[in-house]
């Protein structure tokens, strides 16, 4: 039974995704530990995180999936698409490769995710300014033509982390919230609510 005067905890299924080396684990890392380290163990398939956060003074439950960038890892993580609420889909700015694999990362949720699925588009490691390759202006008009926002950040000193979880899960909650709400017609046609007569 549940105990009075204890809200629960809605539930979101966030899900990083993006080439290896871009710092996707170093992100989840320091959105819920606020730590930061140049030396891990690159992911294998997946991996996973829980961490609450408030949106709007709602309590939520982020589960948080990290998953492998390298394409024979693909075919698993393709699989954690399917019931995902949001995902946020990570680039280098020092890397154009990484940048220009975004085109297929798209391609890839719009196949598999469910459709709606919210995205926030974020380009990583904007505290290495000297070896920037990729500009702000760039990464901004890319997410524009996708129609999703865009955020650079620092995996290394925590800038931006915070702000683009907070707008991916507010994405993902409204979303989830309005699939929730019955679709009532705004008229009721009088004529479909009548019992129709039997045939003599």
């Amino acid at each position: 039974m549940a105990q009075l005067g204890v809200t629960k905890s809605k539930a979101l299924k966030l899900l990083i995704v993006g080439d290896s080396n871009v710092g996707k684990s170093c992100i989840l890392m320091k959105f819920c530990d606020s730590s930061f380290t140049t030396e891990h163990d690159t992911t294998i398939g997946v991996d996973f995180r829980f961490t609450d956060i408030k949106i709007d003074n709602e309590p939520i439950k982020l589960q948080i999936w990290d998953t492998a960038g390298q394409e024979k890892f693909r075919s698993i993580t393709n699989t954690y698409y399917r019931n995902s609420d949001g995902i946020m889909i990570v680039y280098d700015v020092t890397s154009q490769y990484s940048f220009n694999r975004l085109d297929g990362w798209f391609s890839e949720i719009l196949a598999s995710a469910p459709k709606g699925t919210k995205i926030v588009l974020v380009g990583n490691k904007c505290d290495l300014e000297d070896e920037r390759v990729i500009s702000f202006e760039e990464g901004e008009e890319f997410a524009k033509q996708q129609s999703c926002p865009f955020f650079e950040l620092s995996a290394k000193s925590g800038f931006n982390i915070s702000n683009s979880f907070h707008c991916l899960s507010k994405l993902a909650l409204e979303n989830q919230k309005q699939k929730k709400t019955p679709n009532f017609p705004s008229v009721i046609d009088p004529d479909k609510t009548q019992k129709k007569s039997k045939c003599c």
